[in-house]
């Protein structure tokens, strides 16, 4: 399944077919940056209380070519849908396992 460009949202959890977890992290422009998870990664279960991006670097890319990934609906927190609201701390936490603060910052300001 593919995303339309205006379902891509910051702060949301989307999952490839790859299953691998990617978290868009901030959004200007055409442009976006996210977390993403190494693929083959096992469900997220119950209360997520770690997400799967630690060590991994962010990547900066075109919301389109975001967008052209396989996507699949998965389950978080007892909800099934394409995407998943993060709340604040889960943003924080991926921001900081992929050491994106300054990146987020410049593409803010671009």
């Amino acid at each position: 399944m593919r995303l339309k460009e205006k379902e891509v949202e910051a702060g949301y959890l989307y999952s490839t077919s790859a299953n691998q977890y990617r978290a868009v992290l901030a959004l200007n422009g055409e442009f976006l940056i996210y977390a993403p998870s190494s693929e083959g990664e096992e469900p997220l279960s119950g209360q997520c209380k770690e997400l799967p991006f630690e060590n991994m670097p962010f990547k900066k890319c075109q919301i389109v070519t975001f967008a052209k990934k396989d996507y699949q609906v998965f389950d978080f927190n007892g909800t099934q849908a394409i995407k998943h609201k993060l709340n604040e701390s889960q943003l924080a936490q991926a921001v900081a396992q992929c050491n994106a603060k300054s990146a987020i910052a410049v593409l803010l300001a671009e």
